[in-house]
């Protein structure tokens, strides 16, 4: 069981955290974005949801310790590690401190008891969000209307479970019985 936390105007969360070394923050974003077909990515913060869908598999690729996801016509930089800066112009110890992921976690919004939602989140040294990740919803389809569930969409849920967590599924994913927008 994770950690139960109090999101406001969304609900209760249940948050299960991951190790923020630059090689496991780096191999979980590889094995989200294997799936970047399902997925949906951006900040979400109080008054505004990035809910990005990519199109295409990105290239990703690291240096000074931030993490590029190059989709093609546009990429961003996570920061996932230790950036230095460079000799000619290097980053500042206290924004140094700052800049790299140290809390990474996968969650689920609870109402009346049962999920409804299932995602990633990464925070930085200031607790500044970095990054969502929105994972597949058994609640909506492919195009994000609702539909009759759809327990084959928590695969990649129960995959990062495993894989990061040593969790097996957990029944009570597949307890709810609609989405409920946070």
């Amino acid at each position: 069981m994770g950690r139960l936390e109090d999101e406001p105007g969304n609900g209760l969360l249940e948050i299960f955290g991951l190790p923020t070394d630059e090689a496991t923050l780096l191999h979980l974003l590889e094995e989200v974005f294997a799936h970047w077909q399902v997925v949906q990515f951006g900040p979400i913060i109080q008054g505004a949801a990035y809910e990005i869908k990519a199109p295409r598999a990105p290239r990703i690729t690291t240096l000074d310790g931030y993490a590029t996801l190059d989709f093609g016509d546009w990429h961003m930089h996570v920061c996932i590690g230790t950036t230095v800066g460079d000799a000619s112009n290097p980053t500042e110890p206290r924004v140094a401190a700052i800049r790299p992921c140290q809390r990474a976690e996968l969650y689920r919004l609870l109402s009346d008891g049962a999920p409804v939602s299932w995602g990633l989140r990464l925070f930085n040294g200031a607790e500044e969000q970095l990054m969502t990740v929105l994972l597949p919803n058994p609640f909506l389809d492919e195009n994000d209307r609702p539909c009759e569930p759809n327990w084959d969409r928590l695969e990649l849920w129960d995959h990062l479970r495993s894989k990061f967590l040593n969790l097996a599924p957990d029944p009570i994913d597949r307890t709810g019985h609609r989405f409920v927008h946070g």
